[in-house]
């Protein structure tokens, strides 16, 4: 391919995507019980969940290096690349997208084009998939670029979690603080909305807050073919029961991906947590415009 993809590891993508596409990933940080290590690679979404159900441990996350992402573009541009087009979890949440910014100057801005995609996890990570299909079928780096950033603008990211705290300490909820005063009370359904964690609604109980997760999805979805992620950390069963619930909802819906969030969100998210993320399907001609 000409245009090589690139993103960081809370996309969340199956490793069979990845090397069917042949993304390039680099991981964000997580520190936990004094240490530092990779997502994903050192760190497991189990031992985040583990620690942050022990009195007394934090968990933190940190941005990927400067040198992380000059070191991915110059693998991808020695391998033959002529282009690499980079795609980032939101600028709200995390400083990765900047880190990504200022190792494309180093390389050259008419090489490397990096991407906000306003988004996280796999709302993050079905924009990186359309951008490396369109890599695949040939298209420029401007193309791919363009397929990356519509799919990030109608793809929805709504989610429930135990407990807002987590988010609260990572400095994620924006406006969802109003919420805390009744956190115990409710279950709060969040989205992403232009790149931050705000509050959608409140709801009694978990069964109700999951519900409400399928009817917003189905309401998204507004009859269109749809791609369906679900999300959670330390919550198989929920999540697999969420999953159910939306094949019943959505019989028009392609594969839905079932997967456990990495470390890097999970520790803002906290063991309990489900989501969904929602992509319309680009019909064929929609495919093909976005090429051009």
């Amino acid at each position: 391919m000409s245009v090589a993809v690139v993103t960081d590891s809370t996309a969340y993508l199956p490793s069979e995507l990845l090397e069917k596409h042949h993304i390039e990933v680099v991981p964000l940080y997580v520190v936990l019980a004094g240490r530092s290590g990779r997502e994903g690679a050192d760190i497991s979404p189990q031992d985040v969940a583990r620690a942050m159900g022990t009195r007394g441990q934090q968990v933190s996350t940190s941005r990927p290096t400067t040198g992380d992402f000059l070191a991915a573009y110059r693998r991808c541009l020695d391998a033959g690349a002529e282009r690499v087009v980079s795609i980032h979890l939101s600028a709200e949440l995390s400083g990765t997208w900047d880190a990504a910014r200022l190792a494309a100057a180093q390389v050259g801005e008419h090489l490397v084009t990096v991407i906000d995609s306003r988004s996280a996890a796999m709302g993050t990570g079905f924009a990186v998939l359309a951008a490396a299909r369109t890599a695949q079928e040939g298209g420029d780096a401007r193309a791919v670029a363009t397929a990356a950033r519509s799919a990030a603008a109608n793809t929805r990211t709504l989610f429930v979690v135990d407990t807002l705290e987590h988010l609260r300490r990572g400095g994620r909820i924006g406006s969802a603080a109003s919420l805390l005063g009744t956190a115990l009370a409710v279950k709060p359904v969040l989205h992403v909305a232009d790149g931050r964690v705000v509050p959608l609604e409140k709801v009694r109980t978990s069964a109700r807050a999951l519900s409400r997760l399928v009817q917003r999805a189905v309401e998204t979805a507004a009859g269109r073919p749809v791609d369906l992620a679900v999300h959670h950390l330390a919550a198989p069963e929920r999540a697999q029961r969420l999953a159910t619930d939306l094949r019943a909802a959505l019989p028009q819906a392609g594969e839905i991906l079932v997967s456990e969030l990495g470390a890097a969100i999970g520790a803002h998210v906290g063991p309990g947590a489900v989501g969904v993320v929602i992509s319309p399907t680009a019909a064929p001609d929609d495919e093909a415009g976005t090429a051009d």
